[in-house]
């Protein structure tokens, strides 16, 4: 139940975190979406691209596929949409770094700042719901959803495999709980019967 909630909720945290990263200075005081998303292929440059045109287009992109996968609980969706932010972010890190030569971490601000960790945590994010989210119809284990498949049997009624029962080869076995008459043996004529053999009146 709780792996059930978790998923889902890892993952939108990791595409609200994705969506405002750009928001954010990434590197020297500059924000994310003052990169353009052809920085990220041609190389750095010092111009202000349009909100549409900027980093933040892929990064909403994302953010609407981990939300249809989160809807859906389709989990290759929420991993394509963690993937697509990790390779972004990784990809600007990359063409920062040739621009600058290196990339630094300062404590006056400088070199990288939040938005970038913001980015990076939330592509993580999103991985870690993607594997935590329970698949489409995943409510149990197999044999707990096969068990409320198959039908139930009427009440009052046996297992077909118990019943009726098999009949063991044997001598026949008394199942009244009342005693079996005994059977007299003799076989002739009543005693009393006149002519019969009863005894003699000598």
């Amino acid at each position: 139940m709780i792996r059930n909630v978790l998923g889902p909720v890892l993952a939108l945290l990791g595409a609200a975190a994705a969506v405002l990263s750009p928001f954010r200075d990434w590197y020297d005081g500059r924000l994310g979406r003052h990169y353009g998303v052809d920085d990220l292929f041609t190389g750095v440059t010092g111009a202000h691209p349009g909100v549409l045109g900027s980093i933040l287009l892929p990064f909403l992109f994302a953010a609407v596929l981990a939300v249809a996968g989160v809807v859906l609980r389709f989990r290759p969706m929420v991993a394509v949409a963690g993937v697509l932010v990790l390779g972004f972010t990784v990809l600007w890190m990359v063409r920062q770094g040739q621009a600058d030569g290196s990339l630094t971490v300062a404590g006056d601000g400088s070199g990288l700042q939040a938005g970038v960790a913001g980015a990076a945590g939330g592509g993580v994010l999103l991985l870690l719901g993607a594997a935590l989210m329970p698949g489409p119809g995943r409510g149990g284990r197999p044999e707990r959803r096969r068990r409320r498949e198959e039908p139930y049997a009427a009440p009052g009624s046996a297992a077909p495999d118990t019943w009726p029962p098999t009949r063991e080869p044997g001598p026949s076995v008394q199942t009244s709980p009342w005693p079996e008459p005994e059977v007299d043996p003799y076989v002739g004529p009543p005693p009393d019967r006149p002519g019969g053999s009863g005894p003699s009146g000598d």
